[in-house]
């Protein structure tokens, strides 16, 4: 059976902790239910499954003839399994939007980053934390504007209110303004919850309706996002 040296487990670990957390640094400044915490743990747990998977049995002894067989993959492998219950925990719906979808996905493929550094795949397990992170940042903020421009006249906004408001206030405030709200997700922050509404200006301009709404006595802030 292969064995690993002491160095070389710390090595696959600690990358695994590293990328995980990479991630879920991202996850956290966006204030996401899974944040770094999260992320890192699941990381290092899946690159620790994987390492008992492939190395822990070295004192048993495997042979075809004894029918006693070996599948190094049998352990990692329930991790995918595993990981979907954590996953969807972190899904939440409220009201008619839907929310924690691209953090279930990250907790998904930081448990296959986490994999691929506990095999001693560095490359793949690189790689992949880059083209998370760009999916995660750069590329989102490109594609809201791709989707801005074919869908002329909508615009994002985020209101801050105080904890608990409900977010129909605002809705009658924009439609009072001249604005129609096409969609809307609500977030429950520490101290405050925060709207980031799709709407289309049919007769106001920002300026007013950003002033319309903090007229609002539960309103904290509001701000017009790219």
């Amino acid at each position: 059976m292969p064995d690993l040296s002491w160095a070389e487990v710390l090595l696959r670990v600690v990358l695994a902790g590293v990328l995980g957390g990479a991630i879920g640094t991202e996850r956290e400044i966006r204030e996401r239910e899974a944040g770094l915490r999260t992320h890192l743990l699941v990381a290092v747990g899946a690159a620790l499954f994987t390492l008992v998977s492939a190395y822990a049995w070295r004192d048993f002894h495997f042979s075809q003839k004894s029918g006693v067989t070996y599948d190094p993959t049998r352990i990692a492998a329930q991790i995918v399994t595993g990981i979907g219950f954590l996953g969807a925990g972190a899904i939440i719906r409220q009201g008619l939007s839907v929310r924690g979808l691209t953090t279930a996905a990250s907790l998904w493929v930081v448990a296959a980053i986490g994999i691929a550094a506990g095999a001693g795949y560095y490359s793949a397990a690189l790689i992949t934390t880059i083209v998370v992170l760009v999916g995660l940042w750069p590329l989102r903020i490109v594609a809201y504007r791709f989707f801005t421009r074919i869908r002329p006249g909508e615009q994002r906004l985020e209101v801050e209110l105080r904890p608990n408001e409900s977010p129909a206030i605002l809705i009658e405030a924009l439609e009072r303004a001249g604005g129609a709200v096409h969609a809307f997700e609500l977030e429950d922050a520490r101290d405050r919850r925060r709207i980031l509404l799709d709407v289309r200006l049919l007769s106001a301009q920002p300026h007013s309706v950003t002033a319309e709404l903090m007229r609002l006595e539960p309103v904290l802030g509001v701000r017009w996002t790219d």
